[in-house]
C-alpha cells in the first residue's frame, strides 16, 4: 500500500509576498511624493502671504482715508508733515499729510507714515495713532503728473503700487 501526503499549502510564494511588498513601496513611494508636493505648496503659499493677505487690508485702509481727505501733500517724516513750519516737498517720501473737511467747515489733519518698520496713521489734532500694518519693509509715497501714488516694498522685496488722485 502507497501512503500519499496530501500537502496542506499555508502561506503565499515567494513572488507572491514580493509582489505584495513592492505594491506597498509603491504606494508608499506615491504617499510621500504627494506629502513632498503639498509640503511645496504650502511654502509657496506662505511666500505670498504678504501679496494675498496683508496687501489688501493694507490698500482698504489707505484708499479709504485718501479718498476722504480734501488735499494731501508729501514730507520728509510724520514730524516735519506735524510741523505747520516746514513745507512740503515733491519727492518721495515716508509721510503723507491729509486734510479732511469737517461739516462745520474746520480742517481735521492726518499724516500716514512709514516709521519704526511700521504703517501708521496719526490724527494731529487728536493725537490717536494706531498702525496700520506692521508687515512692509519700505512704503513710498510720491507724485508723478498729478497722482498720488504709494508704493509697498513687502517682506520678501515684492513691490505693489497703488495709484489715485483726488475725488472732485
Amino acid at each position: 500500500m502507497k501512503i500519499t501526503f496530501k500537502r496542506i499549502r499555508r502561506g503565499f510564494t515567494l513572488i507572491e509576498l514580493s509582489i505584495a511588498v513592492l505594491m506597498g513601496m509603491a504606494a508608499g513611494a506615491m504617499v510621500l511624493a504627494l506629502f513632498n508636493q503639498q509640503l511645496a505648496f504650502l511654502k509657496m503659499y506662505k511666500a505670498q502671504n504678504f501679496l494675498t493677505d496683508e496687501a489688501p487690508i493694507i490698500n482698504m485702509y489707505v484708499s479709504r482715508l485718501v479718498g476722504r481727505a480734501e488735499r494731501f501733500s508729501l514730507h520728509d517724516s510724520a514730524d516735519d508733515a506735524n510741523s505747520t513750519d516746514i513745507d512740503a516737498t515733491l519727492d518721495d517720501s515716508p509721510a503723507l499729510l491729509l486734510d479732511f473737511r469737517q461739516p462745520d467747515g474746520t480742517v481735521r489733519s492726518a499724516t500716514l507714515a512709514y516709521e519704526n518698520h511700521a504703517l501708521s496713521y496719526h490724527d494731529v489734532q487728536s493725537g490717536d495713532q494706531w498702525v496700520i500694518s506692521r508687515a512692509p519693509s519700505d512704503v513710498i509715497f510720491s507724485m508723478s503728473e498729478g497722482v498720488l501714488r504709494m508704493t509697498i516694498i513687502g517682506p520678501k522685496k515684492e513691490r505693489i503700487t497703488y495709484s489715485g488722485t483726488m475725488q472732485q
